[in-house]
């Protein structure tokens, strides 16, 4: 059977047996878990192996690109420049980013970009991945487009361009790119192991992805003017672009966060803590109270399946995200599983990063079963 290290709280086992089930039947290759409750590590374990031919045992340090669970770390720094008066959420973007008021953009507000409802949720094509590793000429092309629909509407979810949009609010009110804003203001000071991209020093720490089966048909059926369609493929990403260069290099804050597990809920406790974490105070409680100001509940244009989204994060729902009970909670995840849960009347986060994805639009059931079993722990307490 593998083994898992590190340590675990013994009223958290069921999150330790979860993980040791999963090694040992195959579902996961390698996974770190990291349950913090009020700055308590009640849970910091890893286990399996970080390459296919496992050779390499996973270890504390492993990286993992995260996908999207990028993304709570990009509204991090968002709601970070809120609470410092350096962007209101209710303004349009516009107010910050001139160029965004083309092509009947000047209504667009911030917290339509936050919550996916801006309209633009990619780029027009043709497009490739080369063209938004060049991020300021990305997020330029993305200011000259028209939307894809009315914005504040409905969700669509903006998958890869996340990022080029925040971050070009960061760098329009700060100076700073969106790399080194989380850099130097939010991972450095909190001693968190999160990079956007990867630095090459730290590539031999980067777990193997292993990706899920892959339907070759599965865009057929699209409609090629739709929001999903033109999201999903201009530019057309696979898993495997996580071991390329350029991708590692690159400044992606919707998808190339690479991370452990322990890393991304140090960060992230800062909402599930009051916004404080070991003296370093980064968000007021108003500005906590904006993560869930419901922004959209419905159909994701671009998902495809329920959510409903707060300001920065999706808020919890019976339908897409069972295993998140409802009440004061908020949570994102990533392509194949990882996910972050912050929980502010338990004061507890919930991290899981992997490098085996597992099928499925949003998560996968290892995700459910490790956060059901973080929250049927902490109920029992």
């Amino acid at each position: 059977m593998d083994t898992v290290s590190g340590t675990c709280d013994a009223r958290f086992e069921a999150v330790q047996t979860a993980l040791e089930d999963r090694l040992a039947s195959g579902e996961e290759l390698g996974a770190s878990i990291y349950v913090d409750v009020d700055g308590e590590a009640v849970v910091d374990i890893w286990g399996g192996f970080r390459d296919v031919s496992r050779s390499e045992p996973w270890t504390r340090d492993t990286l993992t690109n995260v996908w999207s669970t990028t993304k709570a770390v990009t509204s991090l720094a968002a709601l970070v420049l809120a609470d410092w008066g350096l962007l209101d959420v209710h303004a349009p973007v516009s107010t910050y980013w001139p160029e965004f008021a083309a092509n009947r953009k000047e209504c667009v507000l911030v917290r339509h970009v936050l919550s996916h409802t801006s309209g633009v949720s990619g780029w027009e094509s043709p497009c490739s991945l080369e063209d938004i590793y060049r991020t300021d000429e990305a997020a330029a092309r993305l200011a000259g487009q028209a939307p894809w629909w009315e914005p504040g509407t409905a969700s669509g979810y903006h998958g890869l361009n996340y990022g080029h949009l925040v971050g070009e609010l960061v760098r329009r009110t700060t100076g700073q790119s969106l790399r080194s804003f989380v850099a130097t203001e939010l991972a450095g000071p909190l001693g968190a192991d999160f990079q956007i991209g990867a630095r090459p020093e730290d590539w031999h720490r980067i777990a193997e992805l292993v990706p899920p089966a892959a339907d070759p048909h599965a865009l057929d059926a699209l409609d090629p003017l739709s929001p999903m369609y033109k999201t999903l493929t201009s530019p057309l990403a696979g898993p495997d672009v996580v071991h390329t260069e350029g991708w590692r290099r690159a400044e992606i804050g919707a998808a190339n966060g690479h991370a452990t597990a322990a890393g991304i809920a140090r960060l992230l406790s800062v909402v599930s803590r009051g916004g404080t974490v070991d003296g370093h105070h980064l968000l007021s409680p108003e500005t906590i109270d904006l993560i869930f100001e419901e922004q959209a509940f419905g159909d994701d244009l671009v998902i495809g399946v329920p959510i409903r989204w707060g300001i920065g994060f999706a808020l919890p729902e019976s339908q897409t995200f069972p295993y998140i009970p409802q009440g004061r909670r908020c949570h994102w995840g990533g392509w194949g599983g990882s996910v972050v849960c912050m929980d502010l009347e338990r004061r507890m986060t919930v991290s899981y990063t992997m490098n085996k994805m597992g099928d499925g639009v949003v998560g996968s059931d290892r995700t459910a079963a490790y956060v059901a079993a973080a929250y049927s722990s902490a109920d029992s307490i």
